[in-house]
């Protein structure tokens, strides 16, 4: 059984919890608000941030990537040895454009530099929280989006989202997380102007 950690307990932060419970993993959730965490979903150990020592093996950061700077800062010793997997579309909202640091072309590759002690997985980004917390976009089983440079860390993942009932694709290594960053704003600003159901989105064919 896997030991997963997920900071926030927002939309998606809830949704990858519940897809963790399913797969019969034990989860950990850390929130401000402790009690918000443990009701992520059914079965989860909710702690508050800062407070909390992680548990998991797989760390999912489920926050905006606004906030990643104190939640690196706070719990980096901690994070040396884990899979954390970068969930960010880093969109600047009065532009549509994505606002990075400069020098970086994605914030995998930003969390990547900061946790050098830390494997790094994108993943989660490219669909919306409804087709995460259902399982299912249009008919079909969700399909999870993954890349990261360490196969092992990126087929961990992959066994867990599988485990409860969605598919994975392979996007190769982490350099290609700023096509899924993209491919995540585009589909963000689509649900913005209403032309895509935040129910729905881009859905993946196998």
């Amino acid at each position: 059984m896997s030991n997963i950690t997920i900071f926030g307990a927002g939309n998606i932060g809830s949704a990858v919890a519940g897809i963790a419970t399913k797969a019969g993993a034990n989860v950990q959730v850390i929130d401000r608000n402790p009690d918000k965490a443990a009701a992520a979903a059914e079965g989860v150990t909710g702690a508050k941030f800062g407070e909390a020592t992680i548990t998991g093996d797989i760390v999912v950061l489920a926050l905006p990537f606004p906030v990643y700077d104190e939640v690196l800062a706070t719990y980096a010793d901690q994070l040396a040895g884990k899979t954390v997997v970068d969930v960010a579309n880093p969109i600047d909202f009065t532009t549509f454009d994505l606002a990075l640091p400069a020098g970086y072309k994605s914030a995998a590759e930003y969390v990547a530099a900061k946790l050098p002690n830390s494997t790094v997985v994108k993943g989660f980004n490219t669909t919306f929280a409804a087709t995460l917390a259902t399982g299912e976009n249009d008919g079909a089983p969700t399909v999870v989006q993954l890349a990261s440079d360490n196969e092992d860390a990126k087929k961990s993942v992959a066994a867990f989202i599988e485990a409860a009932g969605l598919k994975t694709v392979d996007a190769g290594a982490l350099k290609r997380a700023q096509y899924l960053e993209g491919y995540g704003a585009l589909q963000i600003i689509l649900g913005v102007t209403e032309q895509t159901p935040w129910t729905g989105g881009f859905k993946v064919v196998k």
